[in-house]
């Protein structure tokens, strides 16, 4: 077995993929931009280098790499994966090439239904970077997966709880998109194994839901009181949470269904909580 996965940002969700590419066999490589989490990774049987726009790759790190996964998100200045390694990237020339980019490329829908078909309409400067690396990712015979809010071990409301720190923040009409970061590597490998240069897939669960109904499920899983319901315009937000909750919209799924056969372990974001708990 030759396969080598390399990827660019092995945190949370490549984290996943990563290690069931390593049970497999595969040789797995990535970068990080902090030291202590190349060592961590070194430890753990990756080749890791650090990679950032003024840390550059050795030379011979993509060689070899039959797969790659791309998930650094762009900066003020662009991508900077493509600015730095694209020639080498086109030299390596993977069978498959992966980039996880998000659903907010879509902007706000008022709730509405949006599909890959959808023209992207982002809002936010975040959301405009994303699309720009999209389109240059999708040149170079990308595969890109618009993800929706990303939640899984130590990182989900049931922490939020725990900690103390949930909002039953209330806004009509709003509603989320989730998933699970299995689900984000179950879907990845679905498309390693149907590789189609150039396709879209937006990756969410089956149930676009009122993020307060998430918190008051957490609530009783955990067997505590809710907090109390916020109204949206009084919530105490961060200006990134701010943008998040500028985008209403509901993010069909049915490609990743129909076209990567894949059947989602966590459907809603009740199955999600009850096995993180």
């Amino acid at each position: 077995m030759n396969e080598r996965l390399f990827c660019f940002g092995l945190g949370f969700s490549a984290g996943i993929l990563a290690r069931r590419c390593l049970a497999k066999g595969w040789q797995v490589a990535g970068t990080a931009r902090e030291p202590a989490r190349v060592k961590a990774l070194r430890d753990a049987d990756v080749q890791a280098y650090r990679f950032d726009r003024n840390h550059d790759l050795p030379f011979e790190a993509l060689d070899g790499a039959t797969h790659l996964l791309i998930s650094v998100p762009p900066d003020e200045d662009g991508d900077p994966v493509l600015d730095r390694v694209a020639d080498r990237i086109k030299a390596a020339a993977p069978q498959w090439i992966g980039y996880l980019s998000t659903t907010g490329v879509y902007g706000d829908h008022q709730g509405g239904w949006v599909d890959e078909q959808t023209p992207v309409s982002p809002a936010s400067l975040r959301s405009r970077r994303r699309a720009e690396a999209e389109s240059r990712w999708l040149a170079l015979g990308a595969q890109v997966f618009r993800l929706a809010g990303i939640y899984g071990p130590g990182r989900s409301v049931l922490d939020d709880v725990r900690r103390g720190t949930a909002q039953c923040i209330v806004k009509p009409g709003q509603v989320f998109s989730r998933i699970h970061v299995e689900d984000i590597a179950t879907v990845l490998e679905a498309s390693m194994g149907r590789p189609r240069p150039g396709a879209i897939y937006n990756v969410c669960d089956d149930e676009a839901a009122p993020p307060q109904d998430v918190v008051a499920y957490a609530c009783r899983l955990l067997g505590v009181d809710p907090p109390p319901e916020v109204p949206f315009e009084q919530a105490a937000l961060s200006p990134m949470a701010q943008s998040f909750w500028a985008d209403n919209k509901r993010v069909g799924n049915r490609l990743l269904h129909e076209e990567l056969g894949v059947e989602l372990t966590y459907p809603s974001y009740r199955e999600g909580l009850e096995s993180l708990l």
